[in-house]
């Protein structure tokens, strides 16, 4: 377990078995993704929404923050609801409400008692759990009732994204601001979106037992619940994790504690002679701005969390009218994205040349000029989901320069493809200076390896982020988002950081190169899997 080139070879063949699992997984979500209808018809021929309405709703959710307004299928922030799930019970308390007022005379399906209930509740499972779904025609087709209660969901949510007086109270409890959706037709197309993922989560899937989100959200009055395989993989996967870092962390124990408390630190310290470079000294402008940009999300976070008591207003001052709750969220959970994503950068920027002693030509020029194309991304990116979720920008705009509505993926495309560009630049910038030393054989070449890797893969896995387009399908979108957030931010930035300080330990003297290499590698292997 402590052979290096060993070591190596599992993480290779780690590597390989978990990214063919991951592409063996996004075939499968591709494959099996809630089908888009063409049309939704009612059952004497009538059509209620087109798939175009459907997919210009989404455009709707989208823009005004999508994810960091609510969620759909449980992704996205929890002040306001789930929109899957509210739609879902809204539509199913209108369906039972209306055949327990027509069948049994009574206002209400409470009202109505226990044996009424039941029998209502078996019909209304019978009737919204199967699946009308054609995929010849790409139609839906609903029963007249259903329509009915659609119609009368949708007029709710009409209300509720607009400045009508009977909703207001509801806005100030989901900290929405007034007039979320200005244009009546956009508040109208919403609903067709809503609908269609609520629509998924409690339609059975064709010649299947499930719904399409795997009976996700729960609903009593239908029986969605999760199978009990969902819970069985989270228990184990967890279970996995902790079991091996428990044993990692054993085996260090009995094979390592006493070599390492026998080895004694260095008298002085074997850093204090480095001389920094220009392009070394021109990374302290990052550190700032890294600063500028934590206070300014502890603010933030400040005032979205107090949205979160008074829904609209700060301390009597009608503070959403200028910074809505989606977008005091939106910039919050970027911020925490890039400041850190900003650390790393400047780190990778500096340590280079202090690894190798290389100073490579233009390389102060490079730190600089990626220096003014980030503060140009933040400032850009920003001002334009400011517009967005204003309902200014205008949807054609929208997901090129506004808001994409995708929770830590929000920025626009634009924006997205010149940090892609940056990212290369950076990569670019921290190779260069570090292939001389990568070219020279020495103890410690297997932890620079690990620090160069990383650095290639957060400049490439951002990528992740450019293989949707506007209408993917919402289940790859988040397929995609995934490889971001949990490959790009938590896992390639965690090597990246965890090779960074076992190098400087090593230089410090603190521990041994052979015992740093294993743990990088060992904490690699944990990350990947």
């Amino acid at each position: 377990m402590t052979n290096v080139k060993k070591l190596w070879l599992f993480l290779a063949f780690l590597l390989f078995v978990s990214f063919g699992v991951l592409i063996w997984s996004g075939n499968q979500i591709y494959q099996q993704a809630p089908p888009m209808p063409e049309k939704v018809l009612t059952s004497d021929g009538q059509l209620l929404y087109s798939r175009a309405e459907i997919e210009k709703g989404r455009q709707v959710w989208q823009s005004f923050g999508g994810m960091q307004l609510g969620s759909i299928w449980g992704h996205g922030g929890y002040v306001a609801p789930d929109w899957s799930a509210d739609w879902m019970h809204r539509e199913l308390m209108a369906l039972l409400n209306l055949w327990a007022n027509r069948d049994y005379g009574v206002e209400s399906f409470e009202l109505a008692n226990a044996e009424q209930q039941a029998a209502l509740q078996g019909r209304l499972k019978s009737l919204v759990r199967k699946n009308t779904y054609n995929p010849d025609t790409g139609v839906i087709t609903l029963s007249l009732d259903r329509v009915k209660a659609i119609s009368q969901v949708s007029e709710h949510y009409q209300r509720l994204f607009s400045d009508e007086p009977s909703t207001a109270e509801l806005r100030e409890a989901y900290a929405m601001k007034n007039n979320t959706v200005t244009d009546p037709e956009n508040r109208r197309v919403l609903s067709a979106f809503f609908w269609w993922t609520a629509w998924a989560t409690m339609t059975n899937r064709i010649d299947g037992h499930i719904t399409y989100t795997n009976n996700w959200p729960n609903e009593p009055l239908i029986d969605n619940k999760p199978p009990a395989s969902m819970f069985l993989w989270s228990a184990f996967s967890v279970t996995f994790l902790l079991a091996g870092i428990g044993l990692m962390g054993w085996y260090y124990a009995v094979s390592h504690g006493k070599e390492e408390a026998t080895s004694k630190l260095p008298a002085t310290d074997p850093m204090r002679d480095l001389r920094p470079t220009p392009s070394m000294m021109a990374t302290a402008k990052y550190f700032w701005v890294l600063l500028a940009l934590f206070l300014v999300q502890i603010l933030l976070g400040a005032v979205t969390a107090h949205y979160q008591v008074e829904g609209q207003v700060m301390y009597g001052f009608e503070l959403s009218e200028i910074l809505p709750y989606s977008i005091t969220r939106t910039w919050h959970t970027q911020l925490a994205v890039l400041w850190i994503a900003l650390a790393w950068l400047a780190t990778g920027l500096y340590i280079g040349p202090a690894v190798s002693g290389y100073e490579p030509p233009y390389q102060r020029f490079g730190v600089n000029l990626l220096w003014v194309c980030l503060l140009v991304i933040v400032v850009g990116a920003f001002t334009g989901q400011w517009f967005a979720v204003n309902q200014t920008l205008g949807l054609e705009h929208n997901f090129w320069f506004g808001h994409q509505g995708w929770e830590y993926a929000d920025i626009g495309r634009f924006w997205q493809w010149f940090l892609f560009i940056g990212l290369l630049l950076w990569l670019c910038l921290v190779g260069r200076s570090l292939w001389p030393t990568l070219r020279q054989p020495s103890e410690s070449r297997s932890i620079i390896g690990l620090l160069f890797l990383s650095t290639v893969a957060i400049g490439l896995f951002f990528g992740a982020a450019l293989v949707w387009n506007e209408h993917t399908h919402i289940s790859m979108v988040e397929y995609w988002r995934w490889w971001l957030v949990h490959l790009w931010v938590e896992g390639f930035f965690e090597v990246f950081a965890t090779a960074v300080i076992a190098f400087l330990f090593t230089r410090l003297g603190l521990i041994p190169v052979k015992t740093a290499t294993v743990a990088v590698l060992f904490a690699t292997i944990i990350f990947m899997s």
